[in-house]
């Protein structure tokens, strides 16, 4: 075990695991005094924290991408900090699993560079289905708990995917408590709603909203 821990080719596993003990530190201050969440939170590119402004410094092509990476895996929906804290204990701990694996049937460490690439991206799945089971049983406000009905009038974005006629995409919006939340919204229309545009919640119909491109940019959530 102390060679698999002392072993230079899992180096960077290790700091991932010393990481994600300190900011894990800092996740449970933050739920005993508030703040620190806030504070990471607001690193977040706009397009994820503020309908109004959807830019997110980069060209068009990269921004939805970009966008549409950190949507799928919880950015957003989940405090970044607790984010943090799942990615770094899975990386950790996947990479000296492939590190224990490799040594038993090979005699020898993989390098750490191919390793940390191969575990990263191994990694992404597993990191996302944790984060979507901490979204569902996170504990929510009680001010969320309110009619889809009333979210009509607001204004939101576009975070995922884009609204067609009879294809809807994911909205995220904030109600009047200043809660967020995540809805599918498809045009009121034939226009397209594009990733990371603001729009109009203007009716409800089933569970999927029709919307209009913000008619103003006067209105804002």
């Amino acid at each position: 075990m102390w060679d698999l821990i002392n072993a230079p080719q899992n180096l960077i596993f290790g700091v991932a695991i010393m990481l994600m003990l300190l900011l894990g530190f800092l996740e449970v201050l933050s739920l005993l005094f508030g703040g620190v969440n806030d504070w990471v939170d607001g690193m977040l590119p706009d397009s994820l924290t503020d309908a109004a402004h959807p830019e997110v410094g980069l060209d068009a092509v990269d921004a939805g991408v970009f966008i549409r990476f950190l949507s799928w895996l919880y950015v957003g929906k989940i405090p970044l900090l607790m984010l943090m804290v799942v990615f770094l204990a899975v990386f950790g701990l996947s990479g000296y699993l492939l590190q224990n694996v490799w040594h038993g049937i090979f005699g020898f460490y993989l390098n750490g560079w191919l390793a940390a690439v191969a575990v990263w991206l191994a990694s992404l799945p597993l990191v996302r289905v944790v984060a979507g089971g901490l979204y569902k049983i996170m504990p929510k406000d009680e001010t969320t708990a309110i009619e889809q009905q009333n979210l009509i009038g607001r204004i939101g974005v576009v975070v995922l995917g884009e609204a067609r006629a009879g294809s809807p995409a994911e909205v995220r919006v904030k109600d009047g408590f200043g809660q967020q939340h995540y809805v599918m919204a498809e045009p009121d229309g034939e226009a397209v709603l594009k990733q990371g545009e603001a729009v109009l919640l203007v009716s409800l119909s089933g569970n999927t909203f029709k919307a209009i491109a913000n008619p103003s940019g006067s209105l804002v959530d």
